[in-house]
């Protein structure tokens, strides 16, 4: 395929694509590598690829080892740049076993990391009602504890798992480095984006300043593919496409899907707040906003899902829905 008829996907991988259950680097750099191999069969396909990804888990742990290293001499970081810095580290695993796949499949190609900061509006409700979760699980046991070592912290119940510490999430107005993200895909270039959804900023006069928050991935991989005038946004999960009545026995797994049929369900609420209902969401602004289709699939799927054999599909038209 000529270059120049390259499709431009951009795809947003969740936390199972970096984190195991063992937290430490060398276990992150084995996941990172995994994921590395079923990635590298979009550029084997001939697609031109950009790379976004989670870092809840992550900017989480840092946050701990921040606090407990806390001192006058040596003060805790603050979240937007803990936010920076696993974007770098995770950036640096991807880079290099992105590398390596593609060198394994005699493919010559460059990745690399932009630490991105999203902008977001200084006035936006979320501050005003955190709800995203960041960091480790704690036990009901523990929550008082934390509570008192934590005073500025809000904790909540997620999912029936723990519980853990939610901050604002505001939604991403602009991509303060769209520009560059759209020059290094121009040049070819695999760029990895945008990690944890981006360091939240907000604009005051001509300064970028930091905000305590964290944005939505898919949200913010959504406005980066409608910014690049990507083909496609790709968003990969740990539990394969979209289903109607998750849980229950006459659950069904969509193949094909109109925004208009799927907006009825998001505006019924009956999908999931904490996992589903964001990635639908972003996946329909980005077709509303674009025309172009979006994915959301099992990452273990990423070759059939380039096939079209796996996924659910969101399209702009109002065709007959498909299920499996």
């Amino acid at each position: 395929m000529e270059e120049n008829k390259m499709a431009k996907i951009v795809v947003a991988l969740g936390g199972n694509a970096i984190l195991s259950e063992d937290p430490s680097a060398q276990a992150q750099k084995r996941a990172v590598s995994q994921t590395a191999k079923e990635l590298v069969n979009f550029i084997k396909n001939g697609d031109q690829l950009i790379i976004t990804h989670g870092n809840g888990p992550q900017v989480g742990n840092l946050l701990l080892q921040q606090s407990a290293g806390d001192s006058s001499e040596n003060p805790a970081m603050p979240l937007d740049t803990c936010g920076a810095m696993t974007q770098g580290s995770i950036g640096y695993w991807f880079q290099n076993a992105m590398r390596e796949e593609l060198l394994k499949n005699g493919i010559d190609k460059d990745v690399t990391t932009i630490i991105t900061q999203t902008i977001v509006a200084e006035d936006d409700p979320a501050f005003q009602d955190p709800s995203k979760p960041i960091g480790p699980f704690y036990k009901k046991s523990e929550v008082a504890k934390l509570r008192q070592e934590h005073p500025d912290w809000k904790l909540m119940e997620d999912a029936g798992r723990g519980y853990r510490r939610v901050v604002p999430s505001p939604k991403p107005v602009k991509i303060n480095e769209y520009r560059a993200i759209k020059q290094v895909v121009e040049a070819g270039i695999v760029p990895i984006v945008s990690g944890g959804g981006g360091i939240p900023v907000v604009e005051r006069g001509d300064r970028l300043v930091g905000t305590e928050a964290v944005i939505d991935k898919d949200f913010s991989a959504s406005k980066i593919a409608q910014l690049i005038k990507a083909d496609k946004l790709i968003i990969l999960t740990s539990g394969g496409g979209v289903y109607y009545n998750y849980g229950q026995p006459e659950q069904a797994e969509l193949k094909t899907v109109g925004i208009e049929e799927i907006q009825e369900h998001i505006n019924a609420e009956e999908f999931s707040k904490g996992s589903m209902m964001p990635k639908v969401k972003a996946a329909v602004d980005f077709v509303r906003q674009s025309g172009n289709p979006a994915v959301i699939g099992d990452l273990k799927d990423a070759k059939e899902i380039i096939e079209g054999t796996q996924g659910t599909m969101i399209i702009n038209e109002g065709t007959q829905t498909e299920y499996r």
